[in-house]
């Protein structure tokens, strides 16, 4: 089992108010979990800032290419649905125990 953590950046040079920018990441992070099934937050580093916003998505899979396949579509997707511009994006991945031989029990003895 493989655990994804896709982090972007994106500009929204159109955003005149932290209200126009809450309402494109509302959209999109709406509209990411229902398409794709994933976790989405927003993270903390710019929420004062009006024209900048980071999101990060989270999925778990049985393997990582599912996940890269999953995380290029999430581009793609944010990159048509916002009003503006992705800066930075950045996968990450986590292998996963599954419980079997060896998995979890070696941890606890």
């Amino acid at each position: 089992m493989t655990v994804g953590i896709y982090t972007f950046e994106i500009h929204l040079g159109g955003s005149r108010s932290l209200k126009d920018k809450r309402q494109v990441l509302r959209r999109l992070k709406d509209r990411l979990r229902a398409r794709h099934n994933v976790a989405v937050a927003e993270t903390g580093e710019y929420s004062d800032l009006r024209q900048r916003a980071g999101l990060v998505v989270v999925s778990v899979a049985s393997g990582r290419d599912a996940l890269e396949r999953l995380f290029e579509s999430i581009r793609r997707e944010a990159e048509s649905e916002i009003p503006g511009e992705m800066i930075e994006t950045g996968a990450d991945f986590l292998e996963a125990s599954d419980g079997g031989p060896g998995g979890w029990e070696a941890d606890y003895r």
